[in-house]
């Protein structure tokens, strides 16, 4: 990477760390980030961008950098949100709130965008405009839809939009990105069956919902397919919380509720998995006289890297000194970025930080401070090579 005047240096680097571990300090869940996006609305703002925008799609905060020449807008995007686990660290950051911490390495994707607005607040986009977007609710499934739902996202209006995920148990220096599918698509079910209780010696004059249950409790994982999403008829179904009537021995249940999460390759399959899943919920209802109730919660599209942006953060990851490839991709988890494709062509990057790093939403991780100087360069570069710089270097 070609070391330029407005790139970071020792300095800058520490003031990001310290930032970063003060959002790790005052975690804040998704739909509830408003001390976050206040920290990051403070900081935009001392990097002199043209515009702010907060408020969007809830706590969301995004700003624009605009260069003398015409050119295409070129959006990076980072998440605001925590995570509702208990933090297990020894380190001077450690959360300050019981049962909510930032163990997906959200704090240092911020971090790593605090970076980027320093330095275009140093050295502006030859041309169009560099928009720099933290997203509330990333965590849910809802933050991304959100944002694109506010009306004043239309002023945004991005051309292409990139983003990056830390991977542990990646190597450090290793980066998995490529046209295609990126990641799963994912969505939980919750279904809940209502019968009448009755007296444990008289489970006749009821109508429990246990033989139901437990056949729903079969079916749904057997309609797995595929030995990963590299499969395109990759089909996942995992059990995630099952209940059934009181803690107590005297009563025949009445009310039961299961949750599963369903992942697919691709929307399509997702659609149809679904509408099979539901099928099985109905038939189990009706078979036994039961009153069926089914939602659907954390609901994530798939996420597929469009070609010329995928290329983009490929070049930039060489230029930053980073090994590039497409092994493993798509992964089975999902990431609500996917959402930015219905807005512009968008490609997610994922980002190793280390072999030996306890796995995301793990009670023990911390995202890597020395991430941070590597995530800036990656996206400087892509910027540079898409935006040019205003001062020709």
């Amino acid at each position: 990477m070609t070391v330029h005047p407005s790139d970071l240096g020792p300095e800058d680097l520490g003031a990001l760390a310290d930032w970063r571990r003060a959002l790790h300090r005052r975690p804040e869940l998704s739909g509830a980030e408003a001390e976050t996006a206040a920290a990051v609305a403070r900081m935009l703002a001392a990097q002199g961008p043209d515009r702010i925008w907060t408020g969007l799609g809830g706590d969301g905060v995004a700003a624009t950098w605009a260069g003398a020449a015409p050119g295409p807008a070129i959006l990076v995007r980072a998440e605001l949100d925590a995570l509702p686990i208990a933090e297990e660290s020894s380190a001077p950051h450690v959360s300050e709130f019981s049962g909510r911490a930032h163990l997906c390495g959200h704090d240092g994707h911020m971090a790593i965008l605090a970076g980027l607005a320093r330095r275009l607040g140093r050295v502006r986009p030859a041309r169009g405009r560099a928009i720099l977007l933290f997203q509330p609710a990333a965590e849910t499934g809802a933050g991304a839809a959100a944002v694109l739902a506010d009306p004043r996202f239309a002023e945004i209006a991005p051309d292409m939009a990139v983003a990056l995920h830390n991977l542990p148990g990646l190597p450090r220096g290793a980066v998995r990105v490529a046209p295609g599918p990126a990641c799963c698509a994912s969505r939980g079910m919750r279904i809940r069956l209502r019968g009448r209780e009755a007296h444990a010696s008289s489970p006749e004059t009821g109508l429990s919902p246990a033989p139901a249950l437990s056949r729903r409790l079969q079916e749904l994982p057997a309609r797995c397919a595929g030995a990963g999403p590299a499969d395109p008829g990759f089909r996942m179904v995992t059990l995630t919380h099952a209940r059934m009537g009181a803690p107590a021995f005297g009563i025949s249940p009445g009310r039961a509720e299961l949750f599963a999460t369903l992942r697919t390759r691709d929307d399509e399959e997702m659609d149809a998995l679904v509408e099979e899943a539901r099928a099985l919920a109905e038939a189990a209802a009706a078979g036994h006289g039961l009153i069926l109730d089914v939602g659907w919660e954390d609901v994530f599209a798939a996420c597929v890297n469009a070609r010329e942006p995928a290329r983009a953060l490929a070049r930039g990851a060489a230029a930053a000194g980073l090994s590039v490839s497409a092994d493993g991709l798509p992964m089975r988890f999902s990431e609500d970025f996917g959402r930015f494709g219905a807005a512009a062509p968008g490609a997610l990057l994922l980002r190793g930080a280390g072999a030996d790093q306890p796995p995301l939403h793990d009670a023990g991780y911390d995202f890597p401070d020395a991430l941070i100087a590597e995530g800036v360069a990656l996206f400087s570069e892509v910027l540079d090579d898409l935006l040019g710089r205003a001062d020709g270097g």
